[in-house]
């Protein structure tokens, strides 16, 4: 060993001990609420018109301009043109032409709270839920995936994601499982890809981990690639972390050795953990019901919320479900027949959704765990060419919460008459971000990194009104 080496091996001991302790430990900003965050992401854009936020006006004036109604205003609204930014030279049209609500809607529970009746199992758990309907974005493209996970519209370039965050944060309460787990099929990569579970700035160690709900393959690269006995197999990993470590002395300050070292000894205490975690095998017949495991339609969904609860249960921190793209390259994207595409695909969570917070409450992990149902944007009031669809909508839609210490059976914010502005109490997507980190013991405006600057937008404010 050089003379350089050793010093630096000795000098650098104590601290790269701490260092790690302190991201296995973590650092809560003030007492949290909850501990686990299962993130449900609906790609393509959910029409909140037809889900969350029904607006008995559009069958009123179904077949009208919005010129023609009593609520032309909305076209003159600033936030028309002030909050979006394009994103091709071509700007999207208005769509102006009312169309009617696709589906019917009734109040629920005790909260009285309207959903639409695609989501009946939600609508039986609806005094659970603290449904946001005031949200808005900057980007009417499907790029605002990303930018509903990072806080910023893809020009400005890939920003650390949410769940990074929290883990940049938090660290790991299971040094046997990561503390970032993704699930479900991912945002396209022209899309934001990886970005939406990236940690950027912060550190490849803080990137979310990509999971199947399979246990004989849940993670494809961490299994060995021939046969070889655990005793064999534990000599090749202690060989490589001793020349990873002799490269992590030279270059101590390398993020991509350091998560490469960490990446190395997690892939292998994962061989056994995370196996056992995706197998459902020892679920009740009732539990499996529950999550709609015996029905084809819910069946992969289902599987992948069942493993995020496990997930939480195993000590993840985080746990992001991706819903749209496995049986639909289109996702929740109805341009046309948005009454065939959302039946269809509500089908195949409104169960799943609604037995993860059944199953969570009765185990006592509701109000540990806060989950989030979002989409990158709503759908608009008015009908897109001749085939009953609606555009991209990034003016105002909702997003669904439950559990994590917030309010139950609760509705914040408004959009107008149409569904068009949010008007009332109006939230940039960032104001989720703040609000998921206020509830895990964060403070979204003291998560910083030196040389790296964060917008007011991007740091946002908890939403005050829907925390117990």
């Amino acid at each position: 060993m050089r003379r350089r080496t050793f010093l630096a091996d000795v000098g650098m001991g104590m601290t790269g001990l701490a260092v790690s302790a302190i991201g296995a430990r973590g650092a809560e900003h003030h007492a949290a609420k909850a501990k686990h965050v299962i993130w449900i992401f609906l790609e393509g854009g959910l029409s909140h018109l037809e889900s969350f936020d029904p607006k008995p006006e559009l069958n009123k004036w179904a077949g009208k301009t919005i010129a023609e109604t009593p609520h032309k205003g909305v076209l003159d609204a600033p936030f028309t043109k002030q909050n979006v930014v394009e994103f091709t030279a071509n700007e999207r049209k208005l769509m102006t032409t009312v169309l009617p609500l696709q589906v019917g809607f009734r109040k629920h529970g005790q909260s009285g709270m309207e959903i639409a009746d695609w989501f009946p199992h939600m609508a039986g758990v609806v005094d659970e839920l603290a449904v946001v309907r005031s949200v808005w974005t900057t980007d009417n493209d499907h790029a605002a995936q990303l930018q509903f996970h990072t806080g910023r519209h893809i020009f400005q370039g890939y920003f650390p994601s949410i769940g990074s965050w929290v883990h940049y944060g938090l660290g790991t309460l299971n040094e046997d499982l990561p503390s970032f787990v993704v699930l479900g099929p991912p945002t396209p990569p022209h899309l934001g890809g990886s970005g939406t579970y990236g940690a950027n700035y912060l550190g490849p160690r803080h990137n979310g981990v990509p999971f199947a709900s399979d246990p004989d393959r849940p993670l494809t690269y961490a299994a060995p690639e021939m046969e070889m006995s655990a005793a064999e197999q534990k000599r090749q990993f202690a060989f490589i972390g001793e020349l990873n470590s002799l490269d992590a002395v030279e270059y101590p300050t390398d993020e991509a050795v350091r998560a490469r070292i960490k990446s190395y000894e997690l892939a292998y205490r994962m061989q056994s953990a995370v196996p056992e975690v995706f197998r459902h095998s020892g679920e009740t017949a009732e539990t499996r019901k529950l999550y709609g495991l015996e029905q084809e339609n819910t069946r992969p969904f289902g599987q992948d919320l069942l493993s995020a609860r496990r997930l939480v249960e195993g000590g993840v921190r985080f746990v992001q479900v991706f819903h749209g793209y496995r049986t639909d390259g289109n996702g929740w994207d109805s341009h046309t027949e948005l009454k065939k595409n959302h039946a269809r695909l509500s089908g195949e969570v409104d169960g799943p959704i609604a037995g993860l917070i059944l199953d969570l409450k009765r185990r006592g992990l509701l109000d540990e765990t806060l989950i989030v149902i979002g989409t990158e944007f709503g759908r608009t009031p008015g009908v897109e060419g001749q085939r009953e669809g609606r555009d991209h909508h990034p003016f105002g839609f909702s997003v669904v919460m439950a559990g994590g210490g917030l309010k139950r059976g609760v509705v914040h914010g408004a959009t107008d008459a149409l569904g068009f502005h949010a008007v009332e109490n109006r939230h940039y997507v960032a104001d989720i971000h703040a609000t998921v980190l206020h509830q895990l013991g964060l403070d979204s405006r003291r998560l910083s990194v030196p040389g790296h600057q964060r917008l007011e937008m991007d740091i946002g404010a908890p939403i005050r009104d829907i925390i117990a």
